[in-house]
């Protein structure tokens, strides 16, 4: 073990300080990134909180980095070696969950850690008393829309239509909600920078989702509140 990899295992805060500032991040910042309070990032980094592994996956996905980046003490390590991994899914495959509100198919479900989050949803709720409560989650949040006409509501903007071909990529710490217009289908491809785990647990209800294949044309469906 080198001597960066001892003083970040050893004072973990001072190496979260670092990378913060070296990425010119306020504590607000690194807060609202991580999903975590403000106060409690500042006993972190002042060695008045430990650091749990919930709080350091929070942060080292909102840092980009792994958590063996975290603990070489370097935020400027050299990039990892091309792994080469891969994962194929075919036509109707994937992880499914259902609720009032979406159904959600995830592809490449056997990769872990992956960087982000593939998503393609179909859109159920056509109000916002049908959808309920807006969601947020960690991460930015990259959407384009494949099938019929959508609108996008969050809690800092005015409602945004998307037609079929459109697209936007917005901070998924907004409170949002995609509802689809018109009676026809609607479908969306997401890309989520939050953790695979954080995004099926929001659409299973709070309950730790277990990622399991489905082969076409069957879906799996879970009846839950929606997400």
């Amino acid at each position: 073990m080198n001597q960066k990899h001892d003083t970040a295992a050893a004072n973990p805060g001072l190496t979260l300080r670092k990378l913060r500032k070296d990425r010119g991040w306020t504590l607000s910042e690194a807060g609202r990134r991580a999903g975590l309070p403000v106060s409690t990032l500042s006993k972190i980094e002042n060695g008045k909180m430990s650091l749990n592994y919930d709080k350091l996956t929070r942060l080292c996905q909102a840092l980009d980095m792994d958590i063996a980046e975290f603990f070489a003490g370097d935020a400027s390590a050299a990039p990892a070696a091309v792994s080469g991994r891969r994962s194929i899914t075919r036509a109707g495959e994937g992880h499914a969950l259902e609720t009032s509100s979406y159904f959600h198919l995830y592809p490449a479900t056997d990769l872990l850690n992956k960087r982000f989050v593939p998503i393609i949803a179909e859109l159920h709720a056509r109000t916002l008393q049908e959808f309920g409560k807006l969601v947020r989650h960690s991460g930015e949040e990259y959407t384009y829309v494949l099938e019929g006409t959508v609108d996008l509501h969050t809690d800092m903007y005015a409602p945004t239509r998307l037609e079929k071909g459109d697209s936007i990529y917005f901070d998924s710490g907004m409170a949002h909600a995609y509802l689809a217009v018109g009676d026809g289908p609607c479908r969306v491809l997401s890309i989520c920078s939050a953790s695979e785990a954080q995004l099926m647990e929001q659409v299973s209800g709070g309950a730790p989702a277990q990622a399991s294949s489905v082969a076409k044309p069957a879906r799996a469906k879970r009846k839950t509140k929606n997400a």
